[in-house]
């Protein structure tokens, strides 16, 4: 028997996520024979069954889940082969990954993305957007927008500034509840602010001290749903305030009492410094971003200023 070649390994990821021979098809764009072809070669070769099959369907067995982590390292390795192979190192096309978090590649990337698309026609970017960070080290991207400071070894890493934070609310909703002066005010209004998602208030310096015991009036883990839910008045929330400036309804409030900041970080493998896309790609968003976070800068409160 042939050994297994990766498309047995990535049907076994399929049916792994999928649960069913017809859903990892349906995924991958082949028929049900040929992935439950794969499969079965992958058993023979291995000489242990990979899923037990039941009335009810498929169950991964230990030695599948074992092979898991191995399967998907081969998918990064296999994705960066193909974005590598996708044109010459030294040339301006081909596909470059960016992650980033929701509300960078939500809000802040789309104008950027359109600006490089007119500088650097011949590339195609693949836009990955997780608030966990990627990891570049496995493959997972070619550029990381980081708020955290890298500390993995073998990355290209640049800070690009910081950007600022603070609540805020429409002048319709403060019209109709009352403009809060005090944090403590906070407790008759309520906020808009994550749902299961506490990790991202903890990453904020000094906001989940300030936000102790506030109550919620909306929990959403989405950083675009939240500032959605801003603009459109559903209550007080926490946005940048380079997003806030370009929405003229959007009233700063508690100024003094609640600024957070975050780092802005740009991050690429150091290995990947002799392609000249990747270069060009990099170089582009630390410009760009670099302005965004210039405009925040600008459009931040007085009384938060910091030099």
């Amino acid at each position: 028997m042939n050994t297994p070649g990766w498309d047995h390994y990535r049907s076994l990821l399929a049916v792994l996520d999928g649960g069913s021979l017809s859903a990892a098809a349906r995924h991958l764009g082949l028929t049900q024979p040929t992935v439950g072809h794969h499969i079965a070669a992958l058993e023979a070769g291995l000489g242990v069954p990979l899923f037990l099959r039941s009335p009810r369907g498929l169950t991964a067995t230990e030695t599948a889940l074992q092979l898991r982590p191995h399967a998907e390292a081969m998918a990064l390795a296999a994705a960066a082969l193909e974005r590598a192979a996708s044109g010459p190192a030294e040339g301006l096309a081909g596909t470059v990954r960016v992650t980033a978090s929701d509300v960078v590649g939500g809000l802040v990337l789309p104008s950027v993305l359109a600006a490089m698309r007119n500088a650097l026609p011949g590339i195609v970017v693949e836009l990955s957007l997780s608030n966990r960070t990627a990891d570049l080290l496995q493959q997972e991207a070619d550029i990381a927008i980081r708020m955290v400071r890298p500390v993995q070894g073998a990355l290209v890493a640049r800070h690009l500034g910081d950007v600022g934070l603070g609540f805020y609310a429409t002048r319709d909703y403060l019209a109709r509840r009352g403009t809060p002066k005090k944090l403590r005010d906070l407790m008759d209004h309520g906020i808009i602010g994550p749902d299961r998602d506490m990790a991202a208030v903890r990453g904020l310096p000094g906001a989940e001290a300030g936000l102790a015991g506030i109550p919620f009036v909306l929990k959403v883990d989405s950083q675009v749903a939240q500032f959605a839910a801003i603009r459109a008045g559903v209550g007080i929330g926490v946005c940048q305030h380079a997003l806030a400036v370009a929405e003229p309804d959007l009233v700063p409030l508690l100024a003094d009492a609640f600024h957070p900041v975050l780092p802005v970080w740009l991050v690429r493998h150091e290995d990947l410094r002799a392609s000249r896309r990747i270069g060009a790609v990099f170089d582009f968003l630390a410009a760009a971003l670099g302005a965004y976070i210039a405009r925040g800068r600008a459009a931040m409160p007085m009384k938060e200023q910091t030099t």
